[in-house]
């Protein structure tokens, strides 16, 4: 267990962190690492490129079955997929009842204690968006995950996002050995984003383990419930994914506390890199645009 890489990604909902962390494993998977996926979303959409799947049957959906979570065996919740990594989906209650945490919390509970954890290479976590809930935050509160991979882009909210999860991170990092493994950009093709994103990570005193460029084969992977390293395992887009694999697992003990910065000073990174106005310069461009419109009618 001494070797057992603990790894989860975070990131802002709908960034593509599922998408990312699902060809990393299978690339993970190519290299001969034994990986496995821990869903730590109530979309249970973690494991579907993995499986070829629509959604996995969750833990919590399974227990509920089975009458209590000590009724399942580790058979019942694990599954195989592609390249032989094995996948679990924590799962969550209906919407708008109970909390979705805490079907995190249950199952790696019930994994550990069952002995899923043992002959991996890697655990891996995927867990749901922003760490503002307990239940999400259990992989870092619970040192659980050694090390933290925040998939980002070069849009306001993805940075905000990762700031904020860096925070979750150095609350506990003190008390515990979870690490920031640094930031994935995971390209929105905005202005300036490998600059920018290279920047932020340098404002958290970490590193970009790997730009991935945006390219319509994942799309086409996703659509037939696979990995691009499946799919199309000859093309320039598998290479990023086997790169950001190669970068991951050459990382192990290389994960800092992180440094959070302040609102003002994120607004002060994008500023300088033009993304985002001054209050003085939007009031200027809209006093611009009405005095344009002023005159048209005058006209």
């Amino acid at each position: 267990m001494s070797s057992l890489r603990q790894i989860a990604f975070y990131g802002k909902g709908g960034i593509g962190k599922s998408t990312t962390s699902q060809n990393t494993i299978a690339a993970l998977a190519e290299m001969g690492q034994k990986v496995l996926i821990v869903g730590c979303d109530p979309k249970a959409d973690s494991t579907r490129l993995i499986l070829h799947a629509k959604a996995q049957q969750t833990v919590l959906h399974l227990a509920a079955e089975a009458g209590s979570i000590e009724d399942l065996e580790l058979e019942d919740v694990l599954r195989t997929g592609f390249g032989g990594v094995s996948c679990v989906e924590s799962g969550g209650p209906e919407p708008g009842v109970g909390c979705a945490g805490r079907g995190v919390i249950t199952s790696i509970n019930f994994l550990e204690e069952n002995g899923a954890y043992e002959n991996q290479d890697y655990i891996v976590y995927d867990v749901l968006g922003d760490v503002v809930c307990g239940g999400f935050a259990m992989p870092i509160r619970e040192n659980k995950a050694q090390e933290i991979y925040i998939v980002m882009s070069g849009e306001m909210m993805a940075l905000y996002a990762a700031n904020n999860i860096s925070r979750g991170i150095l609350k506990y990092a003190n008390t515990g050995g979870v690490r920031l493994g640094g930031l994935i950009c995971n390209s929105r093709q905005t202005d300036l984003e490998l600059e920018l994103a290279e920047a932020m990570a340098a404002k958290l005193g970490t590193r970009l383990i790997h730009f991935v460029p945006r390219h319509n084969i994942v799309q086409h992977a996703e659509l037939r419930r696979m990995t691009v390293i499946e799919y199309a395992p000859e093309s320039k887009q598998a290479d990023e994914y086997r790169a950001l694999a190669k970068n991951i697992h050459e990382n192990k003990g290389k994960g800092v506390i992180p440094t959070p910065i302040t609102m003002d000073e994120l607004e002060d990174m994008l500023m300088e890199f033009g993304i985002l106005k001054s209050d003085e310069e939007m009031i200027a461009e809209l006093e611009a645009k009405e005095a344009s419109k002023d005159a048209v009618a005058a006209a």
